[in-house]
């Protein structure tokens, strides 16, 4: 597998072209941002850590069915992925109050809630990743209705299976963030990570929080909370 030019490079990940058009190289970066780039920082060893779990997670996903961009682990911080042309919508599945939804509706966070719920944001910078229903997203043609079932058919079912790792380890899984792809057959299939910037794990016993929100709200230890998911993950 061949590296060749830089074709992205975002707030987490670079993305590089191969000498296949199918397949990417993904680079995990230890920068760290938050409010929309507003805030920048770094977690040291964040990037690697971040490779090395979300290939884990996607792996049992993939096993368990649910079709993901993952192909090989090249290194700490690298990845061959199947190339997508990304849906812009992020999807947000939330199994407890927390960040925004907290703040939006003036709730308290810990609520645990009956059943997950699912928003959508549309994945847009310049206008702040807005909230937007299924009919908006259907009338912008960033999805078809079939899509738009079939995304949250997977995401429900990736909350499900990642739910119950998590519960394994002693992390209870407050919420979290999928982005899906479309192959160049228009195939719908997990794309971007699975990771503490993606997802609000906190320590089911004592909810200490594990994930982003420490750097988000300057609780410090960010790179201890990472390393301990990955350490209670994948037994290092």
């Amino acid at each position: 597998m061949e590296k060749r030019e830089q074709l992205y490079e975002g707030k987490a990940k670079k993305v590089y072209s191969t000498d296949d058009p199918e397949l990417l190289i993904v680079s995990y970066k230890d920068d760290a941002t938050a409010f929309n780039g507003l805030k920048k920082g770094t977690i040291a060893g964040k990037g690697a850590i971040n490779n090395r779990m979300t290939n884990n997670i996607m792996r049992r996903l993939e096993e368990a069915g649910v079709p993901t961009h993952y192909v090989e682990e090249l290194s700490d911080r690298e990845t061959v992925v199947k190339k997508v042309s990304i849906v812009p919508l992020e999807v947000i599945i939330r199994n407890i109050s927390a960040g925004s939804f907290a703040k939006r509706y003036g709730v308290d966070e810990g609520i645990v809630f009956d059943e997950p719920t699912i928003e959508f944001s549309y994945k847009n910078d310049d206008l702040g990743d807005p909230l937007i229903n299924d009919y908006h997203a259907v009338a912008l043609k960033l999805a078809t209705w079939e899509e738009i079932e079939l995304i949250k058919k997977y995401a429900f079912k990736v909350n499900d299976l990642l739910k119950g790792f998590m519960k394994e380890i002693g992390i209870d899984l407050v919420d979290f963030k999928l982005e899906f792809g479309k192959t160049s057959d228009g195939t719908i299939i997990l794309a971007d990570e699975i990771s503490p910037d993606t997802c609000r794990f906190w320590d089911e016993k004592t909810h200490e929080k594990l994930d982003k929100d420490r750097f988000r709200r300057d609780l410090g230890g960010a790179e201890d909370a990472y390393q301990e998911v990955m350490r209670r993950l994948m037994g290092e």
